[in-house]
């Protein structure tokens, strides 16, 4: 008898297990509907969490060990520094079928040569966000932030790699340089910025456009396309020493007690139709190749979320900078506690 109740037991555990996924996820970077239907195709309930920054997040899975969560989303570099202190699981893709859908262009970059830890979710820009109606010059560059008429009065995302990308294009420097001297050259053109900073700020940035808090600034070119649905008056432009791109992926962290239904919705993600609804609604470029031709002609020609060649001219995806990284850390809290 007591051999059945732990079987039973067992079953129910195994049952309960199986039909529960613990998110965690940039704020606004998913669509509820999508979450939604998930469930309803599946069963499996998702729990949802949200950060404001791959600092935020690597710090809390870091120091969590097991986090708890079942899938995240980092940026770019972090997937390389994530997998390199075993902080990640390796992805089983014989258990997407959808894997096939993704463009290649968008595969075996540097961070994760053979996407052994990560499928792209999303890739996307950070360039500038400006309202017209408070901004009356032409804007083309990130060297504008810098002009004394905006004191006060501009966003900078809380970002360290971004941040300091942006001033290292300004200086003509590669955004991903691993030159300790140009971090440092970096670090005091930013702090001649710092007069016309009100903000360091990364969640919801279309809201602060919205509400016009800030006049001008950095931003991440979805949240420029919705701010810009809502007030056409909120331009979103990439500068012309280049954005700074990135590729958020889906990740499972070491310890993740839901691995099979972490499988189940990277796959699931990776449908064209589903592609399709996240790319309209948050204004981000698909990195899955089926879903341009699915897209409706408004989305699929609207230069902020898919930019041409000429937009993305000396543009930079962000990779790992390895042993310099400390350097960024010290001057980025320098520059945070100065302000």
């Amino acid at each position: 008898m007591k051999s059945i109740f732990m079987i039973i037991s067992l079953v129910i555990s195994l049952f309960a297990s199986e039909k529960v996924l613990y998110v965690y996820n940039w704020s606004e970077y998913m669509p509820e509907s999508v979450l939604e239907n998930f469930t309803k195709e599946t069963g499996i309930k998702v729990k949802y969490s949200t950060y404001d920054s791959n600092e935020a997040m690597y710090a809390k899975v870091k120091t969590a060990g097991n986090s708890g969560y079942d899938i995240i989303v980092p940026s770019t570099y972090f997937v390389n520094k994530m997998s390199k202190e075993g902080l990640l699981e390796k992805i089983d893709k014989s258990k997407l079928p959808n894997y096939k859908n993704l463009d290649s262009k968008l595969l075996s970059k540097p961070f994760d040569p053979n996407n052994n830890y990560s499928i792209p979710y999303l890739w996307g820009s950070t360039g500038i966000s400006y309202n017209t109606s408070l901004v009356k010059e032409d804007i083309n560059s990130w060297k504008n932030l810098w002009n004394p008429v905006y004191k006060n009065s501009i966003l900078l995302n809380d970002d360290m790699r971004e941040v300091f990308g942006m001033a290292l294009k300004v200086l003509g420097y590669s955004a991903n340089s691993t030159n300790p001297k140009e971090i440092e050259e970096a670090f005091n053109k930013l702090k001649e910025l710092l007069p016309n900073v009100k903000m360091f700020y990364s969640e919801s940035q279309k809201q602060v456009y919205l509400n016009e808090e800030v006049k001008l600034g950095m931003n991440f070119n979805g949240e420029g396309f919705m701010a810009n649905e809502e007030n056409e008056n909120i331009k979103y432009i990439y500068p012309k020493e280049g954005a700074l791109l990135w590729i958020d992926s889906l990740v499972i962290p070491k310890g993740a007690k839901n691995i099979d239904n972490a499988h189940i919705f990277i796959n699931y993600l990776l449908k064209p139709e589903v592609s399709k609804i996240i790319s309209e609604e948050i204004g981000y470029p698909s990195p899955n190749a089926k879903t341009l031709e699915l897209l409706d002609e408004k989305t699929r020609n609207n230069r902020i979320i898919y930019p041409n060649e000429e937009d993305l001219k000396n543009s930079e995806f962000q990779t790992d900078v390895g042993e310099v990284l400390p350097t960024y850390e010290k001057y980025w809290e320098m520059l945070k506690t100065s302000n």
